[in-house]
């Protein structure tokens, strides 16, 4: 079963655009990935320019097959070649209508967003964000720390 989520970038101008991934959408998996590997705002735009997502991963990569079951290579060599990179709708699958949703600003986005389990959010202070099952907006670091602390 799926933990879905999106991924959001606020950017210098105050627009915000936001993308969808479907799975490991829980803290320890995505925002985990999200704290660690895409801090910086260019990278995560680079992200966010692909589109909606399968599953996130540390490194945004290259076009690949979408899943192992569409690869001619066992489930050893797609993962040794793939594993680490992110999968795309739109750039493994070729799917449409995957592109980013952009908004005016952040009060734009907190009425208009696409709703998930768990909403992550770059702003423009240089701080990822993230809100559970639509309970407020907190410091994703905080969530993390929380959880580990919980266990």
């Amino acid at each position: 079963m799926a933990t879905r989520s999106t991924i959001a970038l606020e950017f210098a101008d105050g627009t915000v655009q936001q993308v969808y991934c479907h799975w490991d959408g829980y803290l320890s998996n995505n925002g985990q990935i999200l704290q660690e590997y895409y801090k910086d705002p260019f990278k995560l735009r680079d992200l966010i320019d692909l589109g909606d997502l399968s599953s996130l991963r540390p490194s945004i990569g290259e076009q690949h097959a979408f899943s192992r079951l569409d690869s001619p290579l066992s489930d050893e060599q797609y993962e040794e070649l793939y594993g680490d990179m992110c999968t795309f709708y739109a750039r493994d699958r070729g799917e449409i209508g995957t592109s980013a949703k952009k908004f005016k600003d952040f009060e734009d986005y907190k009425f208009n967003h696409q709703y998930e389990e768990y909403e992550y959010i770059l702003r423009k202070d240089g701080f990822w964000y993230v809100c559970q099952y639509g309970k407020d907006y907190e410091l994703l670091s905080a969530a993390i720390q929380r959880q580990v602390e919980e266990a």
